[in-house]
């Protein structure tokens, strides 16, 4: 790992948030959306959204910077199963600033551990590995796009 990669820490509200957020019983789509705070070099809280679809979510990203996404989705598979994943999406679109790009690379498996996103689904679920994804571009974001992703979850 080199020197000049920064590891931000998470905030405290934003770790206990996470944590409500992966038991939630609530069975519509949510999301919760965060960023780097550069100065205190901390990811913290940007918003919350409740009843949300992809399309509607990917409306909400800056097309221009980083951000990581926390979303909970209503997945009907296949066979007529329904499963409440929790999927982790860092949009990374090109384009941002190299330094801000590093912030956010560097602190994501970070999150991604203190939010325990590779242990639990939603709603106490054993998970079968993590869902942690990455878009480029905030137009990836789209419920084919993520039915195409957790469809090799089975």
């Amino acid at each position: 790992m080199s020197d000049s990669l920064v590891v931000c820490e998470v905030d405290p509200e934003l770790k206990e948030k996470l944590r409500k957020f992966r038991f939630r019983k609530e069975t519509d789509n949510a999301a919760i959306v965060m960023k780097v705070d550069k100065d205190r070099q901390m990811v913290v809280l940007e918003e919350e959204f409740q009843n949300i679809s992809p399309d509607e979510l990917k409306s909400e990203l800056p097309e221009r910077q980083p951000r990581f996404v926390v979303y909970s989705y209503k997945y009907v598979h296949e066979d007529g199963r329904v499963s409440y994943p929790l999927c982790f999406i860092f949009s990374s679109p090109v384009g941002c600033k190299p330094e801000q790009q590093m912030m956010y690379a560097g602190s994501k498996n970070r999150l991604v551990q203190t939010a325990e996103l590779t242990k639990v689904l939603g709603h106490g679920l054993p998970s079968t590995g993590g869902r942690v994804f990455e878009i480029r571009t905030t137009d990836d974001l789209t419920e084919a796009w993520l039915q195409e992703k957790l469809s090799f979850f089975r």
